[in-house]
């Protein structure tokens, strides 16, 4: 049996968390999801355990996702980390880059199915 592909969806909304990760195991049989509400909370999550995907807002409560998304690349390069957020301006997105973030989309100009489609290639590419 294949071991699950561990997310973590870090996200103040808890609307929003919940709609991505039901779709996201709706469609990925083998995925395991945690959540965390700010940054405080995701760093403890990662203490207890690593995931190979980190799903990050940029306007969290305390510690901003940028500056999360450059913690956590430190640390632990190997995670593959997408910035998911409402701000679609170029210079949110040349920081989230600079930050360490490997894909960049937009909440509510990008659909679910893109966002499945980068988590897809993630886990295939984790295999």
């Amino acid at each position: 049996m294949r071991p699950p592909f561990k997310t973590l969806i870090v996200e103040d909304s808890s609307n929003f968390r919940k709609i991505l990760k039901m779709n996201l195991i709706d469609r990925f049989p083998f995925i395991a999801i945690d959540e965390a509400a700010d940054g405080q909370e995701a760093l403890k999550k990662l203490t207890a355990s690593v995931p190979d995907l980190i799903l990050m807002d940029i306007e969290l409560p305390g510690t901003d996702g940028l500056e999360l998304t450059k913690s956590i690349r430190a640390v632990h390069g190997n995670i593959n980390i997408v910035i998911l957020t409402s701000h679609s301006d170029h210079a949110h997105i040349e920081a989230a880059f600079e930050c360490g973030a490997d894909a960049f989309f937009t909440k509510g100009l990008s659909s679910l199915e893109k966002i499945a489609t980068v988590v897809d290639t993630l886990m295939t590419s984790k295999r």
